[in-house]
């Protein structure tokens, strides 16, 4: 069966998808992955296929997040502009979705960004199921995760809040029906779309621990937490000479990673970890992405792209935005993390690693200093029962098996 996985975002919205797309292909599945032409090389050096999605998820990033400025020659942005900038990449994304499923497919699995696989899908007459990285479907237990929100708004509030954003026309909305015009399909409100999501019980697989976020039990039928999905390391693939010996150097080391955001953004929180890891006396592994400053020293390593799988389990402590894949590897790690969050899903996954005991409290990114993130990583090393807790949950995610359940699934919607 061809199985066309569509992972639009940034890494860390594709990565998982490389460990997933590796357990359907051992279990006989052709498998294709479409994601931003930046990723192809990771998708490739993993043995599977990639089919290109033009746009560029980057510049839609809020600017200035968290407070910060956007830097990086990212200015801000009016409303209607950013709204224009949107829709343009909502008729980029759903083009490339065409262009890869028309290159052959037999079932779609779609992430959040890729909601216009669905009509694809319907256009083809093939089946679909959602792989989710975010738990966005409506529930009373937490705030939506793709607002603005930063605290639950109450049962009620919270699953209306998340209802409304799939019911009420949007660019997503806009695009979807240029999208379906263009596919010959008839016209569909928002509204409507979601409803037929939802009487069919369209699938959705959530690629996270239930250790970490148990399944809502006022979900419906067809939204199931399957457990992580584990990127693939490229065969072969070695630490840098450099970085083996700083490891080797000294103490483990605390890892501070900040995601995708402007280089303005990682400059300043990128200043504020240093001068925060000096202060406490501690050593440092930075990884700020490309398009952040090489801020490292005899004392803090400046990385580029590692495989968290091999780096996080030599660390001290973590310190991170708490992206879904960042916070999976540093769970599966057992070592205590810190959370400096954004915006959308990673408030939820920095609130968890407080609550499951793994970490402090998080630190928004907007509120990020040198001395909150110092005393945060004292109490993440001098609490023995933060890595305690962490090595419990490190041991439950790893029985789990996240990535067997997608391909059962796969068998039965594509048999």
């Amino acid at each position: 069966m061809r199985v066309l996985i569509i992972g639009i975002g940034t890494r860390g919205d594709v990565a998982p998808y490389t460990g997933l797309g590796a357990r359907l292909r051992a279990a006989g599945h052709e498998v294709a992955i479409a994601a931003h032409e930046p990723y192809a090389e990771m998708v490739r050096a993993c043995g599977l296929e990639f089919r290109p999605i033009p746009g560029d998820p980057l510049p839609l990033l809020p600017a200035g997040k968290g407070g910060l400025p956007a830097g990086g020659g990212r200015e801000r942005t009016s409303m209607a502009a950013r709204v224009g900038m949107f829709a343009e990449y909502e008729r980029q994304t759903g083009d490339g979705i065409v262009a890869a499923a028309e290159r052959g497919a037999d079932v779609l699995l779609l992430n959040v960004p890729a909601s216009a696989g669905i009509h694809v899908a319907e256009a083809m007459g093939v089946p679909s199921m959602g792989v989710y990285l975010q738990p966005v479907d409506p529930t009373g237990d937490f705030s939506p995760v793709l607002g603005a929100f930063t605290r639950s708004l109450g049962r009620w509030g919270n699953r209306t809040a998340s209802r409304l954003a799939f019911t009420t026309p949007s660019p997503v909305y806009l695009g979807a029906r240029r999208l379906r015009a263009r596919l010959g399909l008839p016209g569909a409100t928002a509204a409507a779309t979601y409803r037929r999501r939802e009487s069919t019980r369209w699938p959705v697989f959530h690629g996270f621990s239930p250790s970490v976020l148990p399944r809502p039990a006022d979900w419906r039928e067809g939204l199931e937490v399957a457990g992580y999905w584990w990127p693939e390391d490229p065969p072969g693939w070695r630490p840098p000479a450099k970085l083996a010996d700083f490891l080797d150097a000294g103490p483990p080391p605390v890892f501070v990673g900040f995601g995708s955001m402007g280089s303005g953004p990682l400059a300043r929180a990128g200043e504020a970890a240093v001068t925060a890891l000096r202060r406490a006396g501690l050593r440092g592994v930075l990884q700020t992405g490309a398009a952040g400053p090489d801020l490292g020293g005899d004392d803090v390593f400046h990385v580029g792209d590692v495989p968290h799988s091999w780096l996080f389990p030599r660390m001290a402590a973590l310190a991170h935005h708490a992206g879904c894949g960042t916070t999976a590897a540093g769970l599966r790690a057992g070592v205590p993390a810190v959370g400096i969050p954004a915006m959308t899903d990673q408030r939820l996954w920095a609130s968890r690693l407080a609550a499951l005991g793994v970490g402090p409290a998080a630190i928004p990114l907007g509120r990020l200093s040198a001395d909150r993130l110092a005393a945060a990583l004292d109490a993440a090393l001098s609490e023995r029962s933060y890595r305690d807790r962490a090595g419990i949950l490190a041991g439950r995610i790893e029985a789990e098996d996240g990535a067997g359940a997608v391909v059962e699934a796969v068998g039965r919607i594509g048999g």
